[in-house]
């Protein structure tokens, strides 16, 4: 990977925090599969959490490591927006991206216990900055255990994790310039907030 695409150690903790679905990937005896879900990181346990439906074999067909890529913002990037393409023309289009792939074992939770306290996190990350948060006491007793028993908890503990910000670090001042306005007037405008970011950090 170019030294100029590689991942930030704060922006990679950032990422990983964000509470958004990711791709969970992996291989069974039946060849490649792959859910997509939310899950939260740990970072002091170095895991990522989430749930799949017990009718999802992938939870119990896994085997060997796992894969999650843990996307951030992306959007096309066009060469009519280079000061380069006016002053040589020797420009192409690409795709600027933040991404993460985290390898790791796949662990598998079916305790009731263990499903409530990840439900109850899961629900109040994504609800806590609503005016008027649902909670999971919010629903009846008797029908969330028997939600709970239509899940199965995932655990992946990481063992390493490749990432790319690929936020044309690699052009001239000017044709950042360029990507960033393009990038606004596309309406990517978390595409542009990453490359500014990224541009800071030359």
């Amino acid at each position: 990977m170019p030294a100029h695409f590689a991942a930030p150690d704060d922006a990679l903790a950032q990422l990983l925090a964000t509470p958004g679905a990711v791709e969970l990937v992996s291989s069974t005896p039946a060849g490649l599969t792959a859910t997509t879900l939310p899950m939260l990181h740990d970072p002091a346990a170095g895991t990522l959490v989430g749930h799949l439906a017990r009718t999802n074999t992938q939870w119990r067909d896994t085997v060997g490591p796992v894969l999650v890529i843990v996307r951030g913002p992306d959007a096309y990037v066009s060469p009519s927006w280079y000061a380069s393409k006016v002053e040589h023309g020797r420009v192409v289009p690409t795709w600027d991206y933040v991404v993460a792939h985290a390898h790791g074992e796949l662990v598998t939770h079916e305790d009731a216990g263990w499903l409530a306290d990840h439900v109850r996190r899961l629900t109040d990350v994504h609800e806590r900055d609503r005016a008027v948060p649902w909670s999971v006491d919010d629903a009846p007793e008797r029908f969330v255990a028997g939600q709970l028993r239509a899940i199965v908890g995932v655990e992946v503990r990481i063992s390493r994790v490749e990432a790319k910000w690929k936020l044309s670090q690699n052009r001239p001042h000017a044709d950042v310039d360029g990507v960033v306005t393009g990038l606004l007037a596309d309406g990517a405008d978390a595409t542009a907030a990453a490359v500014e970011q990224a541009r800071g950090r030359g």
